[in-house]
């Protein structure tokens, strides 16, 4: 079956599915910083390049692990996995979480996410709790940097 296919309705039929693998993000230091200004988590580490390459154990500034996870809808959205037959969905939160590995970010970074569906529940009135698990993965490296589930209910459309 092609993505395109993928509806509430029939859902449950790509469950352990890998749905797709995004393009590639661009993220550099001045989305880093914003990040850190909007969270009020501004630490050396992040954002601070000149003393980041001076000091940390890592060469360099790195990626705040919440960033990663905030990417999760926008990479569901950027693989074009919102069900045609759903008229939106509410974040109903995260299970199993993992910042794998420190990401620097240097003059840029990007990443990318691997989907499979996890698993499908049926909520009534064509309302589905889909989880999707995601593998963010860093241009030229080997090792992904995070895992997480992240859980989304579905509102079907209106007849």
């Amino acid at each position: 079956m092609s993505q395109s296919e993928i509806l509430l309705a029939n859902a449950e039929e790509f469950v352990g599915q890998e749905l797709g693998l995004t393009d590639w993000t661009g993220v550099d230091q001045l989305q880093v910083n914003v990040f850190g200004e909007v969270t009020r988590w501004r630490t050396w580490m992040h954002c601070d390049q000149e003393r980041s390459r001076a000091e940390s154990p890592y060469g360099d500034t790195i990626m705040h692990g919440f960033f990663y996870v905030s990417l999760l809808t926008y990479f569901n959205e950027q693989k074009g996995l919102n069900p045609p037959d759903g008229d939106y969905h509410l974040n109903y939160g995260l299970d199993k979480v993992r910042i794998l590995r420190p990401v620097t970010i240097g003059d840029g970074i990007r990443l990318r996410s691997r989907i499979t569906l996890k698993s499908v529940e049926d909520k009534g009135e064509g309302k589905k709790l889909c989880s999707t698990a995601h593998l963010i993965e860093v241009e030229g490296s080997d090792e992904p940097a995070a895992y997480a589930e992240f859980l989304a209910y579905w509102y079907p459309k209106a007849e």
